[in-house]
């Protein structure tokens, strides 16, 4: 009798045992999943908010434009490729509650150092008075799904090329730093490219991430083609068909390569994919 209950508690240790691991191995499940589903509650991306510089200059020399013209291009690069990184930082986060300082802000900072005193210096040695931009270095961080603000010529959209994408921010860099003068003149301002603005339908919330991050890639792509061009006008290279083979027939591939991730971020999560096929060619403005 002793050994008949003896057993019977055993079979319910067991079974208290099995259900314990059931159970164990379910919370593994679920917090996997969880880890898994982390793009679905990806918040939009924050960008950088940094001074613009054109329209702070006072008139630009015809000597230094050129020279001024692609710092101005140089500025717009760098804050597309810092918002290309916060996107992505918004997908996988890395880094402590100071990385967004130590690692995007500060070295922001010092390189826009750099580069207003190659403005300022462009205009001192052509004897123009020396405008005083170091106010204009240290950068700040929008809200989520506010876009950056650029250096565009007069009348352009301050806001990047890819700015709203079904309610995401695709952060700053399109269309930006220069105006529509022609290129190959060293005296003149540059060209830059034209490239079709990316509308999507709604973007999945699982979806979002990804699609932000690439959106910011689509910009910093134009903002390293507009900073391409604005070399050229200080330095022409190349015969006629330079800019066609080394700038936008380039350009055109990775757009490719970004659009297409875009349709499979919407196809992955069930949603229709866009057929985007027709925004990967750009002109001249």
């Amino acid at each position: 009798m002793a050994r008949g209950t003896r057993k019977t508690a055993v079979l319910k240790l067991g079974g208290v045992g099995a259900l314990a691991a059931l159970l164990f191995a379910g919370g593994l499940q679920l917090a996997s999943a969880g880890e898994n589903n982390r793009p679905a509650t990806t918040a939009a991306a924050q960008t950088v908010n940094c001074p613009t510089v054109r329209d702070k200059l006072p008139a630009i020399p015809a000597a230094a434009s050129a020279q001024v013209e692609r710092e101005l291009a140089n500025l717009d690069q760098e804050i597309a490729r810092q918002n290309e990184r916060l996107a992505r930082q918004a997908v996988r986060p890395e880094g402590g509650p100071a990385f967004i300082d130590n690692a995007i802000l500060g070295p922001l900072r010092s390189k826009r150092v750099a580069v207003l005193d190659r403005i300022e210096i462009a205009f001192n040695r052509i004897g123009a008075p020396r405008p005083d931009l170091d106010a204009l270095a240290a950068c700040s961080l929008n809200a989520p799904g506010v876009p950056s603000a650029v250096n565009g010529g007069a009348g352009q959209n301050a806001s990047g090329q890819n700015g709203n994408a079904g309610g995401q921010n695709g952060n700053a860099g399109g269309q930006n730093g220069n105006n529509g003068g022609q290129n190959g003149n060293a005296a003149g301002p540059a060209r830059t490219v034209n490239c079709p603005r990316v509308a999507l339908p709604a973007v999945p919330a699982a979806a979002a991430g990804q699609v932000q991050a690439e959106l910011a890639t689509l910009d910093k792509q134009i903002a390293e083609a507009n900073a391409r061009l604005a070399q050229l006008a200080v330095r022409p290279e190349g015969g006629p068909a330079f800019i066609d083979n080394a700038i936008l027939g380039p350009l055109r591939s990775k757009r490719v390569a970004a659009l297409d991730r875009i349709e499979i971020a919407f196809n992955r999560v069930g949603a229709q994919r866009p057929n985007l096929d027709a925004l990967a060619t750009c002109g001249l403005n």
